[in-house]
């Protein structure tokens, strides 16, 4: 009775048409992108670089400290024994 007024869910339909996902037809073998016209400088490059490693600093560091205090606890766990 009130299943009638539910909204049917659409179902979609894929279609291999043996495309890959990136198009790559555009590339003519020459991956130079100093040639290619990029407007970066090498400062707008080194500066993303870093600001991009700045990110993982932190989490790389609770990392090591986590697996450092991993490794203390069971060491002393078997000198204990």
């Amino acid at each position: 009775m009130m299943r009638d007024n539910k909204k049917k869910k659409e179902k979609i339909i894929y279609i291999d048409d043996g495309r890959t996902i990136s198009d790559m037809s555009d590339i003519k073998g020459n991956l130079d992108w100093t040639r290619k016209g990029t407007t970066s400088s090498f400062k707008d490059i080194w500066k993303t670089y870093w600001s991009a490693v700045g990110m993982m600093i932190k989490p790389m560091l609770v990392t090591i400290a986590f697996l450092i205090a991993a490794f203390l606890i069971v060491y002393l766990i078997f000198w204990l024994m």
